[in-house]
């Protein structure tokens, strides 16, 4: 994660483009809502669409300018890079498996590279991605979006001022159920490319949703993971990819502390659950327990007394849950907002970046491309270690 706090300022909107997003895509909407939430950012420019008259009809429908609305992520770049008010960053939000080439088109034409998780299809394409990054200078936000939560925030906060003592067990799952019936058969686009690993990588709902359980677990916990032991299934008929994971995670000794434990269990075939991320961390001092379908609510139970009900915006509220709320308490805030903390932290990094180089200050959060390297490189420890039966892998 990259750190710093800026007010969001001067000289009128983000100029962006997106790849990716267009016509019966979900994550295309969420992004570009996320992006308009607070003003900071302006989409000009598109690929909307692998194929070259659905991008653009999808272009025309969200009233981009003909001149602007491409055919290809390549001719994007391209053109983009040469136009004196060419977009300034681009977010991608493709299958996975053109993440790569599209981050790569942009960031060697200059542009900062917005991208959905995980980061690309494989742990070499990442690794090329992280240096190109390092190369070019430019900006690289991944959205891991959980992590704009303000109670996210908060119980980070909570852990790393030792309110929970040293943490001992993590524990995290992310069950759906969307999967359960062969939904890749009945025309679901967002099914067909998830279960294809030519398009999705080798993990299933490892990839899709366990590397956001993975993700949230470090991010909120700081601890870093040393090895795992994973048991992956595919129970759909003739699915190649797993649709069920059951993970174990040993953490490197933080301090003089022991080496804490994690389990994480990610489901596309638990009837019942509909996006079911939830969160566990407990330590000496204490437990923290946060829900995604509750996530203006994070309960504290400090060792030997009442849980405690801490509430965003409320009392007991910390100052990095506040500076990435916009409402009162009481009015709940959720999914979107969310997901817009990211693009407000990215607007901010971008705008220091237009100050010649400049970085944002400390409280500025948002997942980077090493956030993504190591996500990738989570789903290959749990391919690996399923195949040895479930041995124990270091990451």
């Amino acid at each position: 994660m990259v750190s710093g706090k800026a007010i969001i300022s001067s000289t009128g909107p983000i100029r962006y483009g997106m790849v990716g997003g267009g016509q019966g895509a979900f994550i295309g909407g969420v992004h570009r809502i996320a992006a308009r939430i607070d003003g900071e950012f302006d989409l000009v420019a598109g690929a909307l669409s692998s194929d070259p008259d659905r991008a653009r009809a999808s272009g025309r429908e969200l009233g981009i300018a003909d001149d602007r609305n491409y055919g290809s992520f390549a001719e994007m770049a391209k053109a983009e890079a040469k136009r004196p008010d060419g977009i300034e960053a681009v977010a991608i939000v493709t299958p996975n498996h053109m993440h790569y080439p599209a981050a790569k088109a942009f960031l060697e034409a200059g542009i900062h590279v917005i991208c959905d998780k995980p980061v690309t299809s494989n742990l070499a394409d990442a690794k090329k991605l992280a240096a190109l990054v390092d190369k070019t200078g430019k900006l690289f936000i991944l959205t891991h979006n959980y992590t704009g939560y303000p109670m996210v925030r908060q119980a980070r906060e909570m852990v790393a001022k030792g309110q929970l003592g040293d943490i001992r067990l993590v524990q995290a799952e992310y069950p759906q159920d969307w999967l359960t019936e062969a939904a890749e058969l009945s025309g679901s686009k967002q099914a067909e490319w998830r279960v294809d690993p030519k398009r999705s990588g080798v993990g299933g709902a490892t990839g899709d949703i366990g590397t956001h359980a993975y993700n949230l677990a470090r991010f909120v916990s700081g601890l870093e993971l040393d090895s795992l032991a994973a048991d992956l299934q595919a129970f759909g008929a003739g699915r190649q990819l797993d649709d069920n994971a059951n993970i174990l995670m040993r953490f490197k000794p933080k301090g003089k502390a022991s080496a804490a434990r994690g389990m994480i269990w990610a489901s596309q075939v638990a009837p019942g659950n509909e996006n079911g991320l939830k969160l566990r961390i407990y330590g000496t001092k204490g437990g923290l327990e946060w829900t995604q379908a509750d996530p203006n609510y994070l309960w504290f139970t400090p060792f030997g007394q009442p849980k405690q009900l801490l509430t965003r915006a409320g009392a007991g509220a910390m100052p990095v849950a506040a500076r990435v709320s916009r409402i009162p308490s009481g009015h709940p805030e959720g999914y979107l907002e969310g997901f817009a903390n990211i693009y407000a932290e990215a607007a901010r990094a971008i705008r220091a970046a237009r100050r010649k180089g400049g970085k944002p200050e400390k409280d500025v959060i948002y997942p980077t491309i090493a956030d993504g390297v190591e996500g990738v490189a989570f789903v290959e420890a749990c391919v690996k270690s399923s195949k040895k039966n479930a041995a124990w892998v270091k990451l």
